[in-house]
């Protein structure tokens, strides 16, 4: 542990106690000398003008009493070596998810805790090659990302133009932002559409121009957001309406029955070494190329609707084949 090791520790002990601590056991906690004790008090008083108090009475070493007000709290950035290596991991993971704005907001604070990571010695350099949170078939977050962030945590209502994948359409909005969500490596804008008066979710590099609007947006509750979010399959909003039962081969089995495709599935394996899935879902779209992914691998065995869809599904892409020679 070396010296700003120490002042950071120092200060955690002081600070989560209101009674002095002996000198003796600050010295075990960190597993210092007595003189390098007295140096690290004095560097924490000294250049911190950290409230540091020896009570004669007691025997050891507190934090002053605040007059008003939370207690002291070290100057600037801190953190512990377990902390440093939490956010080169959450700095690698935005890297990936989604670089873009998120990196070029996110690169002040790198370069701080690039120099925090020099001097822990923890090697955190290597977090550029060592990990990898690789984002296949991912999308931009898009150039109004900013834009729809800061309405959202402002609370203000957006105007959008938007243009839609599925529809090929364009249209102009009014919404109340609530959530922004990264999911499939895509990020989406959970709003409340004013002309729907519903609510609805776009995809972040599908907006065209966004302006943040004075008036305050409608906030939804938690237990609705959930409910419209949640319930259904996937992405794609509304209360779950229908069951999709599946039944998965010994071999894809050992995969699937880990997965977890919906908050409120339900599993179970059958004596042949199969494993049937319960999934709830509204629109089946998504959970159609989820099972299609799966190949042989898996029988839909209900609801009818969803068996000619995929049989469907799977005749167009054979036919696609049937002539290449």
């Amino acid at each position: 542990m070396d010296k700003f090791d120490r002042i950071f520790q120092l200060h955690n002990v002081l600070s989560g106690r209101r009674t002095a601590i002996p000198a003796e056991e600050l010295m075990a906690r960190l597993e210092c000398s007595k003189a390098t004790l007295h140096r690290t008090i004095n560097a924490l008083r000294d250049a911190l003008d950290a409230p540091i108090l020896f009570d004669a009475d007691a025997g050891g070493y507190r934090y002053a009493a605040p007059t008003q007000g939370t207690g002291y709290d070290l100057p600037g950035l801190w953190f512990s070596p377990t902390e440093l290596q939490a956010l080169a991991l959450m700095r690698r993971l935005v890297q990936d998810a989604g670089g873009g704005l998120l990196e070029e907001h996110f690169a002040p604070l790198g370069r701080r805790l690039e120099r925090l990571m020099q001097h822990q010695r923890l090697n955190l350099g290597e977090a550029a090659a060592r990990l990898r949170f690789p984002a296949l078939a991912a999308r931009p977050v898009g150039t109004w990302f900013g834009t729809l962030c800061a309405a959202t945590l402002r609370r203000k209502k957006l105007w959008i133009e938007y243009h839609a994948r599925s529809t090929d359409e364009r249209t102009e909005r009014t919404v109340s932002p609530q959530r922004i969500v990264h999911y499939r490596e895509t990020w989406y804008l959970d709003a409340w559409d004013d002309s729907r008066d519903a609510l609805r979710s776009f995809a972040t590099d599908r907006v065209l121009r966004a302006t943040v609007l004075e008036e305050d947006a409608l906030d939804v509750p938690d237990e609705q957001m959930d409910e419209h979010y949640t319930t259904a399959y996937g992405i794609f909003g509304g209360k779950a309406d229908k069951m999709a039962v599946l039944r998965f081969t010994p071999e894809r089995a050992r995969w699937v029955a880990d997965e977890r495709w919906h908050p409120d599935q339900e599993g179970t394996w059958l004596p042949d070494g199969c494993f049937r899935l319960s999934v709830p879902y509204r629109q089946s779209r998504e959970l159609v190329m989820d099972i299609l992914r799966h190949g042989s691998g898996v029988e839909v065995l209900s609801p009818r609707e969803l068996v000619e869809e995929v049989r469907a599904e799977l005749d167009a892409a054979r036919e696609r084949y049937m002539y290449q020679q």
